[in-house]
């Protein structure tokens, strides 16, 4: 007898008996009040039957045991994993618990490891955006360095220019002390080279040009014409002695009006008359001046007039 006949002999005898209990169930409870599981108790742990659909699909109850779960429970025991079988060796494992994946993608499958990958996403999207931070800073320092507007300009000229009126404060008494040098140094050079006449000079009609033509530019020639019977013509004369030796660099001369061949008209008219020279041109005309001076004056009248 084949293994397979012997299986096939023994489910038979199994489904004969099992229907003969089914017969029996059927004749005590009845079809309708037969329930589908029945339990049989056995000491102090029930024991549940299971149908006979159960027992041909193969389905596993809580009772059923079948000796196929513990050899496949041996089989892990002595897998190529945890066994010793010579057929395992060089094989690894697929994964390493030490070993450190953060160079890559995420490595942690659970709930912490999804939590620590997530803080360190954070982390460097915190760094990224500080660099970009950074970066924005220096190139708005550099940019204010070079683009810079009108006021920023005005406020910046503003602001030398009063730095240059603090600085000209603080040596306020230097540049006067030095202001006051060159005035008596150019003043000196001025008296120096200016001739001192110091006394009044008679003019003829023969160097009447040349007295007024042939002095320096920067010498003022007062040419006092005058009458023998003209009245006021001998206070002007001596008016002018003294303003000769006061201002010693100013040219005084006296020139007779009939040495000059004037009209009687303005020998009558315009005398006593000062007629101011400076550079070869006449700049000053005075005639008749005793209409404001009167006949009898003195050289600090003629003086102020003069001025």
């Amino acid at each position: 007898m084949t293994l397979f006949s012997f299986y096939l002999s023994l489910t038979q005898s199994y489904i004969w008996h099992h229907g003969q209990m089914v017969k029996a169930m059927v004749l005590r409870y009845g079809l309708n009040s037969w329930p589908d599981h029945y339990t049989v108790s056995l000491g102090k742990q029930p024991i549940t039957m299971a149908t006979l659909d159960d027992k041909i699909l193969g389905e596993k109850l809580q009772y059923y045991y079948s000796s196929s779960d513990e050899d496949d429970k041996d089989d892990e025991e002595d897998g190529c994993c945890g066994g010793k079988d010579d057929n395992c060796e060089g094989i690894e494992s697929p994964l390493n618990p030490g070993e450190d994946f953060s160079s890559g993608g995420a490595t942690h499958t659970g709930p912490k490891g999804v939590i620590q990958d997530w803080r360190r996403y954070k982390q460097l999207e915190t760094e990224k955006r500080k660099e970009q931070a950074d970066e924005r800073s220096e190139l708005a320092k550099r940019l204010a360095l070079t683009c810079r507007t009108y006021d920023d300009d005005l406020k910046d000229k503003e602001k030398d220019e009063l730095e240059e009126l603090e600085n000209l404060d603080l040596d306020d008494a230097f540049l006067r002390q030095y202001r006051e040098q060159r005035m008596r140094e150019m003043t000196q050079h001025l008296v120096k080279n200016r001739p001192v006449f110091g006394s009044v000079i008679e003019l003829t009609r023969e160097n009447y040009v040349d007295a007024i033509d042939n002095e320096k530019k920067t010498v003022c020639v007062v040419v006092h014409v005058y009458g023998n019977a003209t009245p006021g013509c001998d206070a002007m004369d001596g008016c002018f002695q003294c303003l000769a030796q006061e201002y010693p660099n100013v040219k005084f001369c006296r020139a007779a009006a009939s040495a000059m061949q004037v009209s009687h008209s303005f020998c009558r008219n315009g005398l006593p008359a000062i007629l101011v020279y400076k550079g070869g041109q006449l700049v000053g005309n005075f005639i008749k001046v005793t209409d404001q001076l009167g006949h009898d004056f003195y050289a600090v009248e003629v003086e102020g007039f003069l001025q």
